[in-house]
């Protein structure tokens, strides 16, 4: 198939284009390549797969014309492009929206115009249900507890778009749900959990899992903010794919469903006070933590219910949590010259 991905360079989008491409899709790849770790990814794939194995176009979101040629003939297009930290949405509220809101838009209007009726699968987020301040919690020594949800918070549960990255990732989120009621594009909206993976260069303030062991490996400081109890579904990237995979295969009965897409209820880890403990076992030492205050819309916990992508599309996650960890972990190590300052 032909294949459009937007942030095909980024850390889950560079992993969906190897998957692809060995598959023996035609794959492009749209990417302004702001994002460390870009070039990176673009040497990895062309190393891994050949120099002409995919097709790049670095131009940005916010480039109409690009994205409408770049969407011409083409029968997939996933849009992982974007902004993707809530606290730098909260710096430059404008920056978000155009990258998120303004971006989706521009990337759902490209497919509606291309002529060739593309499949487009949108990356959203857990972010799109806030805080859910009002749902109540089991506290415990290492973690947070659901009281009433025991297979997690599911795709029907209230809307409620907290900091500016939750508003512009939900814009994003109901665009793609409407286009499929109003203008008949297949779409499919996947609302993603804490992903994780080689690949992947996390920060402080995206990419948990992986910042922390980045920050482990290369005796940078590691701040926990709150109390670390904060428990989040973690999902391995390729079985984030996988997902999307059999969207595509499945699109008759896929087209216009919205998908959480976590590690659910069998894969979790509370941010540091479980997560500290599987780091150290693997590193063989103490770790050192700063804490710091809460930050602006920090669910103390976010488990999502993924019965629903089960039963349509077949999907659960297969690489578990300490396996997962272990894989991240082993890449980081392999490619320290990549993180050290």
């Amino acid at each position: 198939m032909r294949i459009l991905i937007t942030g095909g360079a980024g850390f889950i989008g560079s992993n969906a284009a190897r998957h692809f491409i060995e598959r023996g899709d035609q794959v492009t790849i749209f990417d302004n390549l702001s994002r460390r770790g870009s070039q990176h990814n673009l040497s990895w794939l062309r190393t891994q797969q050949g120099a002409d194995s995919f097709t790049l176009i670095q131009a940005d979101l916010r480039d109409f014309a690009a994205l409408t040629q770049a969407a011409r003939g083409q029968e997939v297009v996933i849009h992982y492009a974007g902004q993707v930290a809530v606290t730098q949405s909260v710096q430059n509220p404008r920056g978000d929206f155009e990258d998120n809101a303004l971006g989706t838009f521009n990337a759902l209007e490209a497919a509606r115009l291309s002529g060739s009726n593309p499949i487009f699968l949108y990356s959203s987020t857990n972010k799109v249900y806030g805080g859910m301040e009002n749902v109540e919690l089991v506290e415990t020594a290492t973690r947070y507890e659901y009281r009433d949800y025991p297979h997690g918070i599911s795709e029907s549960f209230p809307l409620d778009f907290h900091s500016p990255y939750g508003c512009s990732k939900g814009t994003g989120d109901q665009y793609v749900r409407d286009y499929a009621r109003i203008y008949g594009l297949r779409t499919v909206v996947f609302r993603q959990s804490a992903i994780y993976g080689p690949r992947q260069f996390g920060i402080e303030d995206q990419g948990w899992l992986a910042w922390f062991i980045i920050a482990a490996v290369t005796g940078a400081p590691i701040t926990i903010y709150g109390d670390g109890k904060q428990v989040r579904d973690v999902l391995y990237v390729d079985d984030l794919v996988h997902a999307y995979e059999l969207a595509i295969e499945q699109i008759e009965r896929a087209a216009g469903q919205v998908f959480n897409v976590g590690g659910g209820t069998a894969n979790t880890l509370s941010i540091w006070t479980e997560t500290g403990p599987l780091l150290e076992k693997m590193m063989g030492r103490t770790i050192p933590i700063r804490r710091g205050d809460w930050r602006p819309g920090d669910q103390r916990i976010c488990v999502m219910d993924t019965r629903k992508a089960q039963a349509l599309l077949g999907w659960s996650p297969q690489v578990g949590t300490e396996e997962g960890a272990q894989k991240l972990y082993q890449w980081i190590v392999e490619n320290r010259h990549l993180f050290d300052r």
